[in-house]
């Protein structure tokens, strides 16, 4: 579509491969960051319901498995959060301990509220500690952490509208020009002066369209 717009060439499009790559390479972050968000609003509701579990009385390693039933009517079977429980009851009834299998899936998921939380469960565990009252004020923090980060992501939500529709209008404006009066455009199209010109307004706006993700994204 570039190699299109810009250049009137389908030849263009293979100088613009790295564009491609640098974008699907953008998106696939993208795409990760919203699944890791995902799961960590569900690893959350597990640790309130491993946290219940706790205080209910059962131990470290029924209470991951009441954990898991009753995730059960949460998330389907193929969530991550299921996927993960369902493989620390498998490390359980292989007799690891539950501090090893915490920390198995810390090492697996590496993200920093997990990280946060087995190291806060495995030292209240060591030290003999009041790891009901930790553990639920760990929880507590998590939570806390991501509703601020849920506020701040509706509060940017229209301003990432605005982002996607100001990032189309140009090619929109370039495409509606070309379809409407092409005569206009001709003198940008097989000469070098036009060829120069039209990669500098690409560039321009590929350096706006990545500064504009960068401004909208914004980690607590």
């Amino acid at each position: 579509m570039l190699a299109y717009l810009f250049y009137n060439n389908w030849i263009a499009a293979i100088a613009l491969i790295p564009v491609s790559i640098f974008y699907l390479h953008q998106w696939r972050e993208d795409y990760c960051h919203k699944k890791e968000q995902e799961f960590r609003e569900q690893f959350q509701n597990g640790m309130q319901i491993l946290s219940s579990s706790l205080k209910a009385g059962y131990s470290v390693e029924n209470a991951v498995r009441e954990t898991e039933k009753d995730l059960r009517p949460l998330y389907p079977e193929d969530s991550r959060i299921r996927r993960e429980f369902n493989r620390m009851i498998h490390e359980l009834d292989m007799n690891l301990t539950a501090e090893q299998v915490l920390k198995d899936m810390a090492g697996r998921i590496r993200q920093e509220d997990v990280d946060n939380f087995v190291t806060v469960f495995a030292t209240a565990k060591r030290t003999g500690g009041d790891s009901i009252s930790i553990l639920k004020n760990t929880v507590q923090m998590i939570g806390e952490k991501i509703e601020v980060e849920r506020e701040i992501q509706t509060l940017l939500a229209a301003k990432k509208l605005e982002f996607n529709m100001m990032c189309i209008i140009p090619l929109g404006m370039v495409l509606y020009m070309r379809m409407a009066f092409p005569e206009f455009l001709t003198v940008l199209y097989g000469s070098i002066v036009g060829v120069v010109l039209m990669s500098v307004c690409l560039a321009v706006y590929g350096f706006a369209w990545r500064l504009g993700t960068k401004i909208i994204q914004i980690e607590v």
